[in-house]
């Protein structure tokens, strides 16, 4: 079953609806590729994307939501934009976002573009890079440390976890809204980045030197590998720096997206103490 308010937003009272199909569709990857759009869930999370100037093409909300101003002004965003809203029940809304106890709220977003073309390297001093990276939380977990260092944004190198699946907005904490994000085959990737300025660093014991001394400069790109594989050799010899960290206990490296904090707080102290 499906009504009509008479503001126009749409009330869908039926878990077989079309549109909440559609909206459940977008957490499986090829939809998502086929839509161009991707989901996203909570207030905060939503209102860091209208801070940064992306507002949602549909607002999802629940017809139990309590008042809030900022939920106010998301509203009035997506009116104006001409976005669509609905209203539905919370359990529909759980079966759209796949959460058993839903946020109030979702939002339906047009992926952006991730093209290395699109990005301005001299717009920041740092940026991260992965290399196949598989898991949504650590890709999630690097967009919310590039967004705390001031980094750029986010390269995916070959064949990384989805930036704009559920679990990986989730964890990004809405650093997916406020930095860029970009994916490249190695070779793309390298042939771009020489083509300008820029400095690659690597996590490396190959010819390694010390994190807390090695000479960084901007912009410099901080690249972390595949979780249980690491980087290939050949990108580590393509890097201008390797540094190494010391690993004091038993365990011989750090998960990746814990590497790559580490590494961009080391580079973001000394580019900013000038010692770089």
């Amino acid at each position: 079953m499906m009504g009509e308010r008479s503001d126009a937003r749409r009330i869908i009272t039926g878990f077989s609806n079309p549109t909440v199909k559609a909206l459940r569709a977008l957490r499986e990857k090829k939809h998502r590729k086929a839509a161009g759009k991707f989901l996203a869930e909570g207030l905060r999370l939503l209102t860091d994307a209208r801070e940064s100037g992306h507002i949602p093409e549909t607002l999802v909300l629940s017809d139990k939501r309590d008042p809030h101003p900022l939920l106010s002004e998301l509203e009035r965003a997506v009116e104006a934009s001409g976005g669509e809203i609905i209203e539905t029940s919370p359990d529909i809304l759980a079966k759209i976002t796949g959460k058993d106890n839903p946020q109030a709220v979702a939002g339906v977003f047009a992926e952006f573009d991730t093209s290395l073309a699109a990005l301005d390297r001299t717009s920041a001093d740092i940026w991260l890079v992965a290399q196949a990276l598989r898991d949504p939380g650590n890709l999630g977990t690097m967009l919310r440390t590039a967004d705390a260092i001031g980094a750029g944004g986010v390269i995916l190198i070959d064949d990384c976890a989805d930036p704009f699946s559920v679990e990986t907005v989730r964890a990004s904490m809405g650093a997916i809204f406020t930095r860029r994000v970009a994916r490249a085959e190695w070779a793309d990737f390298e042939q771009w980045l020489r083509a300008g300025e820029g400095q690659l660093v690597a996590a490396s014991l190959r010819d390694a030197q010390p994190y807390r001394s090695a000479p960084y400069a901007a912009p410099c790109f901080v690249m972390v590998g595949n979780e249980s594989r690491g980087l290939p050799e050949e990108y580590e010899l393509a890097c201008d720096l390797r540094v190494t960290m010391p690993m004091k206990g038993r365990a011989d490296s750090l998960n990746a997206a814990v590497a790559a904090a580490v590494l961009g707080y080391e580079v973001l102290a000394a580019l900013d103490s000038g010692s770089a």
